[in-house]
């Protein structure tokens, strides 16, 4: 190799380790590629930066008279992402409140009190030669510490979370902040229902209405033979003695909701019997806005609503330095917590019975699709 060429690379890999989404373990791995005897100074000081960004930003999550907070989030990684979720809960200071927004890849996310099994049709997973077949070939499944119902997550999606003491908490207090943010950019038919997801009336006729009525629109119909609405956004929750956090999900441009339900259709469904939590099925749409101008109008909306003075600052995968995070996206990618953590399941033939948590070997994926109902997103 030229001495032009090691120079070459190692002013690339400066760049990239100065660039704050990467991690030093993925820094160091390119160095040793290099092999260079010495680190440059520009390149000592980009790691050295980098450090002292990641202490800086777990500082500011700790710091008690740090009571407002807003993040979004630079990866894609299903595991990442909800691994820093989980960190805000349970490292921010008790009384503060906390926004934190994240985009994942094309992923499937079940609730913790979910069976897989029940939920997912697993055979589509992970499977290259499916992208063949109108399916995207890589989506991932993740197990989240919340509970509620399994949704699809991909780069058309922005999933929303506030962290918020206790009793700053009520199902439908953040999702009506999310229908003011889409509210301001001309999305009159977003309210939040009885069910406490955000959905689009899909009503033909206009009526009088409170325009600060959040659970209502102008084309809200009370017949029950009016077009049903579509369904944008989900809730789940997770409470804890000090915290509460409502995360949700929120459908702006996904490119696969024409496929959405053959993800989430399982096709051993009929052959199950399973305590837990059931996904509930809905007609699911887009909004139609750009990610960038969303997730503006949250952060708008978050600052209106407790007073947040500095905007959105950005954490990616430089977060797994932080020990905890690092902790926690381990465990979530342990087998044992996605598909055997789970509630009692067993098969059922006629008399027969088999425990899917002590029998990880059963196989039920070649079973014919049993037309379940549209899957939720």
């Amino acid at each position: 190799m030229s001495q032009r060429t090691v120079q070459t690379q190692r002013k690339e890999a400066a760049v990239f380790c100065s660039n704050a989404a990467s991690k030093s373990n993925a820094c160091m791995l390119l160095l040793q590629q290099l092999s260079p005897r010495r680190l440059g100074s520009r390149l000592a000081l980009a790691l050295g930066g980098h450090a002292r960004f990641l202490a800086a930003w777990t500082h500011e999550v700790g710091q008690p008279s740090n009571l407002v907070q807003s993040y979004i989030s630079r990866s894609h990684d299903p595991y990442l992402n909800l691994s820093i979720e989980h960190y805000l809960l349970q490292h921010s200071p008790h009384d503060s409140k906390i926004l934190f927004l994240y985009v994942n890849r094309p992923s499937i996310v079940l609730g913790r009190n979910q069976n897989p099994w029940l939920e997912v049709n697993l055979r589509l997973l992970n499977d290259g030669k499916k992208a063949a077949q109108g399916l995207l070939g890589d989506v991932q499944l993740v197990r989240r510490r919340s509970g509620g119902g399994t949704v699809f997550h991909d780069e058309g999606n922005v999933n929303w979370c506030v962290v918020s003491p206790p009793a700053d908490f009520t199902r439908d207090k953040h999702a009506e902040m999310v229908v003011r943010a889409l509210r301001q950019h001309g999305i009159e038919r977003a309210r939040v229902n009885e069910r406490h997801d955000i959905v689009l009336d899909h009503g033909q006729i206009r009526h009088e209405h409170d325009a600060n009525d959040l659970h209502r629109t102008p084309f809200t119909s009370d017949d029950p033979t009016a077009p049903r609405s579509i369904k944008v956004s989900g809730s789940a929750y997770k409470l804890t003695r000090k915290r509460a956090m409502h995360h949700g999900t929120c459908l702006l441009s996904s490119p696969n909701l024409s496929i959405i339900p053959r993800y989430l259709r399982s096709p051993a469904c009929p052959y199950i019997k399973a305590k837990g939590v059931e996904s509930v099925s809905s007609p699911v749409g887009n909004i139609g806005l750009e990610v960038g101008v969303f997730t503006q109008a949250v952060c708008e909306a978050f600052s209106a609503m407790y007073g947040a003075k500095n905007g959105l600052q950005e954490v990616g995968v430089e977060a797994l330095e932080e020990p905890k995070i690092k902790e926690y996206m381990d465990e979530s990618k342990v087998g044992h917590w996605t598909c055997i953590f789970t509630v009692e399941a067993g098969l059922t033939r006629a008399d027969t019975r088999l425990d899917l948590r002590s029998n990880t070997s059963i196989h039920v994926l070649d079973v014919q699709d049993s037309g379940r109902s549209e899957g939720a997103a």
